[in-house]
């Protein structure tokens, strides 16, 4: 039976091509995403910038680190904590000892993300003068970058300063140097500071302070900013791209074993001729393996060496969209080959074995017969699978919004939730498919008759080419789908939270002074309350140590700008022993005590005042003032007083925070600046993971397509010599396409509508009136291109085929 196969391989060239594309290019998707996750696995060491010619920095406590029945947990305190006075002291003994104070500093006109240092810190970089000289006054600075020139006057939130001197740029940060006493003013705490000693001595100093570290060697870079940028960064990386390596695996296994099972069922009239010249269902199965494992083998090495060439460009791509640090590259690593060569061999065995056993089963007269009708789709398997999966979808989504409804609005649920949906759905399409191909064949007269038996004798074949366009509308509607859900709960969220006329935001990284408070207090028909900031830390069920955003205000100014979503309790009743929680934390009932850890580690219990619905996720904690220390003020919310003149209030808004830079919003227009779909790394990275699956899918449709159209043209033939013309025929090859690709669409929709169906009702739930974002537009778009390319890979293969003479084409024989 080898050489059977071997010699199949060469008659049936279109069939085993197709199958040959699907595989390969599976496995290239595989691979490519796979070494883009490894990639992203590790980041590389940071050499120290700020602090790259420092001896030794020592740094005061910015973990807070909690005891627990399996182990020390430990977060990273939102205000770090100053060195202790006493320790700054013993250091002083040690050598010389520079305070580092950084601050943001926002200049109209300039870079936006502008941080103040003293200049006694230029040394440590190092920073060299490159033109002018130091700053000797408290309104003389120095800049990097070359933003500004010396002797330039530039406004700054911090006042108008004047620019002495100008430094190199080091490529990490646009600082600007103040004199350390006019640094010391603006920036009253220090958390870190530089000592000219012994590394071994500072240590000895520092002993018997708990949290506080001594950096040294590469450890020193911790003291820089946003130390941990690049594995952050890289996690979010290593998150995308497990998604992405998630909804490829199942789109290339799904399409490949789609495709396999197809290529075999066409091939019955072949199996039966075998039986009948005395060939076994062993054989039979055993060639047909190994038909598979041929094309496996091929296709699977072709495809790791495809992916190794697209890997480089998928790396280039997110970097210049942001989605990955500038240094990721594809790094060399093995296990990303062995992981998709192995599975796309083992799918496309898998893809065939069912197949094949079918296939052995058959009789000769039955095989025969099967050839040209579909009397046996649904196999006990098909409908046990199929079913079982439907099942277990369903039962599961009831499962999720009895227990936790908040677990479906989490990408990963709604990501990977679909997969099981379509997978059930295309197991049953051959029964799903006859109603909607009937429904679906709106020509009239002897066309639309023909396209209606077409697709109800070939079911297989019609299941088949539907399978890709089911998967592509699936994913599409669900996952954009998804997403515009969730960010319209979110804005509707905000809006109904949100009374205020006016929301003022100060500038990235920065807070507004007492001064800028108090201007803003003094606009007449303002009604202000000032919020902070600030993080609380809870440690539930003694072994989770979570961090939850928090925001101080004061709770009778909250009240009147903001409408909180409270599910007990009163927004009144916050004080300053008392906390506003959310229905997610272990304790939430109104008046029970909850220990939990402030911004800058204190410990501190307090009473539970007011709880708030779970919502989308975002609802955070409130606490007064008192229970945020080190944090400022960054939003003002304003309502308009009983009588006040809009206009007016919002001129005197913009007058107030002119000086410190800030941002005076309408309530529409902080709506807008808040939504999700404002952030773009956001949407350029599900356009990547949608992307690669339904490129695949496209090629997928393509692919199958043309193996369908292939072994049709006998059928074609007869069409014409029974009286159909050239054009009538492509015309029809043309209308059963399009109605293939209705079916599949219409089974899609219905598989994104389930799994919205889901996450509405989750939300209802939570508490959040939601609204569907079906895309309709994207998937108007995602049909018309499925539909485009079936057409044009059916009817230009059969236009091809019909150049012959009808009788030779008829005549034709495997």
């Amino acid at each position: 039976m080898l050489s059977v196969a071997l010699r199949t391989l060469r008659t049936r060239r279109v069939t085993f091509l197709g199958s040959f594309v699907a595989l390969s290019l599976g496995v290239a998707l595989l691979t490519v995403t796979g070494l883009a996750l490894a990639s992203s696995l590790d980041a590389p060491d940071r050499a120290p910038e700020r602090f790259a010619a420092a001896a030794v920095v020592v740094r005061g406590q910015d973990t807070l680190r909690v005891p627990t029945p399996i182990g020390d947990r430990t977060q990273e305190l939102a205000q770090p904590r100053a060195v202790p006075a006493g320790t700054v002291s013993k250091l002083e003994k040690l050598g010389r000892v520079v305070q580092d104070r950084s601050f943001a500093v926002r200049a109209e006109g300039r870079p936006g993300a502008l941080v103040g240092h003293p200049w006694s810190t230029a040394a440590f970089a190092p920073y060299g003068i490159d033109a002018g000289r130091a700053p000797r006054t408290a309104d003389e600075v120095v800049v990097t970058g070359g933003w500004a020139e010396p002797g330039e006057r530039v406004r700054t939130d911090r006042g108008t300063v004047r620019v002495v001197g100008t430094v190199p740029d080091r490529g990490f940060e646009d600082a600007v140097f103040y004199t350390d006493a006019r640094a010391a003013r603006l920036s009253p705490l220090s958390v870190q500071l530089v000592v000219d000693a012994d590394a071994t001595a500072v240590r000895n100093a520092v002993r018997g302070n708990p949290g506080v570290r001594v950096l040294t060697g590469d450890d020193r870079r911790y003291a820089d900013a946003d130390p941990d940028r690049d594995s952050e960064a890289l996690t979010a990386a290593n998150s995308l791209f497990g998604t992405a390596g998630g909804v490829t695996t199942f789109v290339s296994v799904f399409v490949v074993a789609s495709t396999f099972a197809f290529a075999v069922a066409q091939r019955q009239r072949e199996f039966g001729l075998l039986r009948t010249a005395g060939a076994t269902p062993g054989q039979i199965r055993r060639m047909v393996l190994a038909e598979a494992l041929g094309i496996g083998v091929l296709a699977s090495t072709a495809g790791c060496v495809l992916g190794s060439y697209g890997a480089p460009h998928l790396a280039a791509w997110v970097v210049d969209g942001g989605l990955a640090p500038a240094w990721f590259t594809i790094g060399d690593h093995t296990w990303p080959y062995h992981m998709a060569f192995w599975t796309g061999l083992l799918v496309a065995l898998c893809g065939v074995t069912a197949a094949s056993w079918r296939a052995g089963r058959t009789g000769p007269a039955q095989a025969l017969h099967e050839a040209s009708v579909d009397t046996r789709t649904m196999t006990w398997g098909r409908w046990l699978f199929g079913t079982g999966l439907l099942l277990t979808a369903l039962v599961t989504l009831g499962i999720a919004l009895a227990d936790d409804p908040g677990d479906l609005l989490h990408r990963k649920t709604y990501v990977t939730r679909p997969m099981l949906l379509i997978t059930a759905v295309a197991l049953l399409a051959p029964v799903l498919v006859r109603p909607l191909t009937r429904l679906s064949a709106w020509l009239p007269g002897a066309a639309g008759m023909l396209v209606r038996e077409n697709a109800a004798a070939g079911l297989r074949r019609t299941a088949a080419l539907a399978a890709p366009v089911l998967v592509t509308v699936a994913l599409t509607g669900s996952l954009l789908g998804a997403t515009a859900t969730l960010n319209e709960a979110k804005v509707t969220e905000t809006r109904e939270r949100t009374t205020a006329a006016f929301v003022v935001t100060a500038p990235d990284g920065a807070g507004f002074d007492a001064r800028t408070v108090e201007r803003l207090r003094a606009v007449p028909g303002a009604e202000v309350s000032p919020t902070s900031s600030s993080t609380v830390y809870v440690l539930e069920e003694d072994m989770a140590f979570l961090k939850s955003d928090a925001r101080a205000a004061d709770p009778e100014a909250l009240a009147a700008t903001t409408r909180l979503p409270l599910a007990a309790g009163r927004v009144s009743g916050l004080d300053d022993g008392s906390i506003i929680v959310n229905e997610e934390w272990e304790r939430h009932s109104v008046g029970r005590s909850v220990r939990v850890w402030l911004g800058d580690g204190t410990k501190r219990t307090l009473r539970i005042a007011a709880v708030m619905a779970t919502g989308t996720g975002d609802n955070g904690v409130y606490v007064t003032p008192a229970n945020a220390p080190g944090a400022s003020v960054d939003r003002v919310d304003v309502a308009l007083a009983d009588g006040a003149d809009t206009g007016a209030v919002a001129a005197g808004l913009h007058e107030a925070v002119r000086a410190a830079g800030g941002q005076v919003l309408g309530k529409d227009e902080w709506v807008a600046a808040v939504s999700p779909k404002s952030d773009p790394p956001t949407r350029l990275g599900l356009l990547l993971v949608l992307g690669i699956a339904l490129l695949y899918t496209g090629i997928s449709l393509v692919n199958t397509m043309v193996m369908a159209t292939s072994d049709r043209v006998r059928d074609l033939a007869v069409l014409r010599l029974a009286g159909a013309t050239h054009g009538q025929v492509l015309r029809l090859v043309g209308a059963e396409s399009l109605m293939v690709v209705v079916a599949g669409a219409l089974l899609g929709l219905v598989v994104a509508g389930v799994n919205l169906a889901g996450m509405w009702a989750a939300l209802g739930l939570l508490s959040v009136r939601p609204t569907l974002g079906l895309p309709w537009a994207t998937i108007g778009v995602v049909v018309a291109a499925c539909a485009f390319l079936a057409v044009l890979a059916s009817v230009v293969p059969a236009g091809l085929a019909l150049r012959r003479r009808a009788v030779e084409l008829a005549g034709l024989r495997e």
